[in-house]
């Protein structure tokens, strides 16, 4: 099926993918990974949950962490441009048939929740609480020293649809997977702030949080990181890499706490900020595109996502199975 073209003029501005909300069964053991380990910087912390953001990010957090019966993905964040893209973007979804709310939220302020037509739940605010900049406390730099987080990647039933609906709200295609038989996308990249992606979809049963992802000074880092798990007790939490995609081209690391989120750590890939940038196709059958250097991902990278709170995953519209051997 055809990739939409690019909506250069979205009804409301979403400036970048901003942070993730999501539920742990033991937070002590999480916060000893992401704070301790990886090396986020926490900005503020409970009995009950953990805010953490990127040495290079002023907004209060990117990754919230609270404490619950059962692991889930609570909700995606997205920041918007200024109060009357919340305004517009409130009537362009109320437009689509779903049902936005606007709530209040610590650090957030007024923020527009919705679930997209899968169940997806949304937030878009407009101004975060803003700290002290850290980037240049270098003294402060742990793990793999993650400057800031980047995007978000979802299991979704119907790809094709949710490159649709979301190239509706201004996102643009960077790269893209067909399925050779039914010339169904199998998975696509998409933008906002000019890299190769803020969200991306991959065919699956879903909808389902496959992961999010921190960008990192270099490859040495990722190294760094590895070092550190297998010395520290945290080697089985290693899942994938490190390597290179072929999409995207980042050099990454893909990494799992002790309830199953994914976190991948990556560098390496490049602007598409040009309005004239094509999306890149590759086929579905060349296993360079999941690792340029031909090592196949784990069977469980294909399978395995958590689920988002008060969501029932459903099998997806293109079966089968990815090539996963190079």
């Amino acid at each position: 099926m055809p990739i939409p073209d690019p909506v250069l003029v979205p009804p409301f501005n979403i400036v970048r993918f901003s942070h993730l909300e999501c539920d742990v069964v033991d937070l002590r053991q999480a916060r000893e990974l992401y704070k301790g380990i990886v090396g986020l910087s926490a900005t503020s912390e409970t009995a009950d949950r953990i805010c953490l953001r990127g040495m290079e990010e002023r907004n209060h957090h990117s990754l919230v962490l609270t404490l619950a019966s059962g692991p889930a993905a609570r909700a995606l964040g997205f920041k918007v441009g200024g109060e009357s893209d919340l305004f517009r973007a409130a009537d362009f979804l109320a437009s689509k048939g779903l049902e936005p709310e606007w709530i209040e939220k610590e650090h957030l302020g007024r923020v527009l929740r919705v679930r997209d037509p899968w169940g997806v739940p949304l937030e878009f605010y407009e101004t975060m609480a803003r700290l002290p900049t850290i980037h240049q406390k270098y003294g402060s730099y742990r793990g793999v020293k993650p400057l800031r987080i980047d995007h978000v990647n979802l299991f979704m039933p119907d790809v094709d649809a949710a490159v649709e609906f979301y190239s509706a709200m201004g996102f643009r295609v960077t790269e893209y997977t067909e399925d050779p038989d039914s010339g169904r996308i199998w998975a696509a990249w998409m933008q906002r702030k000019g890299n190769v992606h803020d969200i991306a979809f991959t065919n699956g049963k879903g909808p389902r949080l496959h992961h999010i992802a921190y960008w990192v000074p270099s490859p040495l880092n990722i190294i760094d990181l590895l070092d550190i798990m297998s010395t520290t007790g945290h080697l089985e939490k290693i899942e994938r890499g490190p390597g290179r995609h072929g999409i995207s081209n980042a050099f990454f690391l893909y990494i799992r706490d002790s309830d199953g989120h994914r976190t991948e750590f990556y560098s390496s890939d490049y602007l598409t900020v040009d309005p004239e940038h094509e999306p890149i196709k590759w086929d579905l059958r060349d296993p360079t595109r999941q690792t340029l250097w031909g090592a196949p991902a784990p069977r469980s990278w294909f399978e395995e996502g958590m689920i988002f709170d008060g969501v029932a995953p459903v099998s997806p519209v293109c079966a089968g199975t990815p090539i996963i051997a190079p």
